[in-house]
């Protein structure tokens, strides 16, 4: 199971302190067992020199001296004129042998170092006039007496900061947590439905940004939600208008109530209603695979000029006010073209509803270099520069001019943005020369 987060940073914060504090031990330990056997040498040589010179010019002070020494820890090594090496502790003796005492001369005081059965000894030896030569031997353990005050202080600051840094890990720790927790409590929320909670902000400026980002995605799946209740309120009222019309014409049937020359009339009205529903639905599914891998297209080579044609002989008889503008020479491009009509006949459908009577409502086809542009235009209203921006969002148009203009189910952009994406090509939309909205389908050639 995952650790909370102060309980990571806590523990993060511990063992970097642990390891500082590892680190500066051993770091400190050095320096102050290398600056104790400093002092420790320091103090040897000072001593030896005392010694060296009572020893000459009083004789009879040595075993004196000797006593002295002896209870500070430090061996008293003679040597003779003769060269040979005298004193109470044998051990000393043979520390002075191994560190030269035997080459020690007025011109050349010994300041060496032994080690004697695993022990070192640090060694400093001085001629005396006329009666050879004297050495003093300490350990060096001696100066761990010394270094252990310095050491356990050094450990007792290192333990003080440790207990610190551990104070500061859980106090920031739950600085950083408090915002982080509430901000996941928010999103929670937010995952079981929930859009009216923000994150307040507060914490660190990274944190307060997360919370930032959590709002602002909290406000954009309110505006879609928002959207997608108004869209399927919009789709469901165009079902249920044909679907009103085919079931109360189906009943007059049933009940006998047309009758004779009346029931040709009704089928067609039946049919027409059905066509619409059909349209509506395939409009709908179409949507929906869109995103599918396995949405299929068809691609050959169509001729655009043939296709143009084709297209304005049907919508001719719907629109007094349309027009062709098309190419004598055939446009070929490779494409599906029963997708491709579908497109056309979507944004000329768009075109007629919004174009008032006598208004023109313009298709046209031409050439730019590396590519084909179909476009349809028309007289209408047109649009707001805001409308282009979002005019194949889904519902967006329908939920803004419902009740204002005439309008569609809010399905017909989307799909042919969808659709022509999917063909690879591009579309836009912008005003027309005719005063109203143009709608451009660029595919390559």
């Amino acid at each position: 199971m995952s650790r909370p987060l102060w309980v990571r940073t806590t523990v993060l914060g511990l063992v970097v302190a642990a390891v500082t504090a590892v680190v500066a031990g051993l770091v400190s330990a050095k320096l102050v067992a290398g600056q104790s056997r400093q002092v420790l040498a320091e103090q040897l040589s000072a001593q030896a020199d005392v010694v060296s010179a009572q020893l000459g010019d009083l004789p009879v002070a040595g075993r004196r001296v000797t006593q002295i020494l002896d209870g500070l820890g430090v061996g008293v090594v003679r040597q003779g004129p003769d060269g040979g090496m005298t004193g109470a502790d044998q051990r000393a003796v043979r520390a002075a042998r191994r560190a030269g005492f035997a080459r020690v001369t007025a011109d050349r005081p010994l300041h060496g170092m032994a080690t004697v059965a695993g022990v070192a000894y640090l060694v400093e030896g001085r001629a005396v006039a006329d009666r050879g030569a004297v050495a003093l031997v300490q350990q060096v353990d001696v100066a761990k007496g010394t270094g252990r005050d310095l050491l356990r202080s050094v450990l007792l600051a290192l333990l003080v900061g440790i207990g610190a840094a551990a104070l500061a890990g859980v106090v920031l720790s739950r600085l950083l947590a408090r915002p982080l927790r509430r901000t996941a409590d928010v999103a929670a929320s937010m995952r079981h439905g929930r859009r009216d909670l923000r994150v307040p902000p507060e914490g660190p400026k990274e944190l307060v940004e997360v919370g930032e980002s959590i709002n602002a995605l909290a406000d954009a799946l309110a505006r879609s939600e928002a959207r997608q209740r108004e869209f399927l309120l919009s789709v469901s009222h165009e079902l249920r208008t044909p679907l009103t019309s085919v079931r109360g014409f189906a009943e007059s049937l049933a009940d006998g109530v047309v009758t004779g020359d009346e029931v040709p009339a009704v089928g067609r009205t039946i049919e027409t209603e059905a066509a619409r529903l059909d349209r509506l639905v395939s409009d709908l599914l179409d949507l929906a695979r869109l995103g599918a891998d396995d949405f299929r297209l068809d691609l050959t080579d169509v001729d655009l000029t043939g296709l143009v044609a084709e297209t304005a002989r049907v919508w001719e008889s719907r629109c007094a006010g349309f027009r062709v503008e098309n190419l004598a020479q055939p446009v070929g491009v490779r494409t599906d073209p029963r997708r491709l009509r579908q497109v056309l006949d979507g944004l000329a459908s768009n075109a007629v509803r919004a174009t008032p009577d006598g208004a023109p409502v313009v298709l046209a086809l031409r050439v730019v270099p590396g590519g084909a542009v179909l476009e349809v235009r028309d007289g209408g209203p047109g649009l707001s520069d805001d409308d282009y921006r979002a005019a194949f969002q889904r519902g967006v148009l329908h939920s803004r001019y419902q009740g204002v203009r005439p309008v569609g189910t809010g399905i017909g952009l989307a799909l042919v943005h969808g659709l022509v994406t999917r063909l690879g090509g591009v579309i836009d939309a912008g005003p027309a020369p005719e005063g109203g909205a143009r709608f451009s389908v660029t595919l390559p050639r």
